[in-house]
């Protein structure tokens, strides 16, 4: 009997692409006979004409599925909710831009035949804006070395197989905000990093802004490191320390030069702006916490699904 394999795509305003992409993906499992597969579209919302062109595809392609959400519920709810939908044997994410290649799946299923429960693409290279890639690499190593337990992945976007007995267990998990890139290095999985370079984008503009990557940012670091709330205790403990004995030098030096030191205003005024500052940035790393116990404890779903094609 063959295995089935589902390839999820996450899209978003992307009809320069989907097309292209579903055509790529089902020359590639052409050559493959030895599997059957699914492409499982989730579509979050565009409002270009990515929905009709996906409606066109899966009116003559039965291969193509596709969910409609309700409303546009964000790069880590809707890509996530998309993955745990699929229950082929092996799961393959990847993004409908051309930025991850669909040349590697051949090379993940090589893996996955191996044993590996788990085939990732790392970015080893990209052609995308060379300042972007820096701060990606910059974050991902920041992250890495924050991590408590199992270190994430570096350059790691969360492209690759995944065995549907991974998809089971994050199926299970009822997280309200899973970063699904942390999650596979705490999970434990047999995996194999295969290395690529990723092309630039093939049409049409991204969606992803400061905003977004700073989301993705605080989701890594709230997820997977304590590392931002123990730095903010040991950092108020110093400061603590440095103030009380800047206090005694001054007080000291005020005794023995009591009619010459003139104290002034500009250190009170300097410590005053720096420590407030300092406050503020970590209780604002805190309110980030807060704000990750809030979206869990509330329990919502991960998208609500307007309609589906081909299920």
């Amino acid at each position: 009997m063959k295995k089935h394999i589902s390839v999820i795509t996450p899209c978003y305003n992307e009809e320069g692409n989907v097309r292209l992409l579903i055509e790529t993906i089902g020359k590639i499992f052409e050559s493959l006979p030895q599997y059957t597969y699914e492409h499982v579209l989730i579509d979050n919302c565009s409002v270009d004409k990515t929905p009709a062109i996906l409606r066109e595809i899966a009116a003559t392609n039965k291969n193509v599925k596709v969910i409609f959400n309700e409303r546009n519920f964000g790069w880590i709810r809707s890509p996530f909710h998309g993955l745990i939908q699929c229950h082929g044997d092996a799961v393959i994410y990847m993004v409908s831009d051309f930025q991850e290649p669909p040349e590697m799946i051949p090379k993940f299923l090589v893996k996955w035949e191996e044993g590996y429960k788990i085939a990732i693409g790392i970015k080893q290279q990209s052609k995308e804006n060379p300042i972007m890639f820096a701060v990606r690499k910059f974050f991902y190593n920041i992250l890495a070395s924050a991590s408590d337990g199992e270190p994430t992945i570096k350059n790691f976007t969360g492209f690759g197989l995944y065995d549907q007995k991974f998809i089971s267990v994050i199926r299970d998990l009822d997280d309200q905000y899973p970063y699904l890139r942390g999650l596979v290095s705490e999970l434990g999985f047999e995996r194999v990093e295969i290395p690529y370079v990723q092309p630039a984008r093939f049409s049409g503009k991204t969606s992803s802004n400061f905003f977004r990557l700073y989301d993705v940012a605080m989701l890594g670091f709230t997820s997977h490191s304590k590392l931002p709330l123990r730095l903010s205790a040991f950092i108020g403990f110093f400061s603590a320390i440095i103030s009380f004995l800047v206090a005694v030098a001054y007080f000291v030096y005020k005794l023995l030069f009591w009619t010459r030191f003139e104290v002034g205003l500009a250190p009170l005024v300097i410590g005053v702006f720096f420590f407030s500052s300092v406050q503020l940035f970590f209780i604002g790393i805190i309110g980030e916490y807060i704000g990750a116990i809030h979206t869990q404890v509330r329990k919502r779903p991960l998208v609500i699904e307007k309609e589906r094609l081909n299920f």
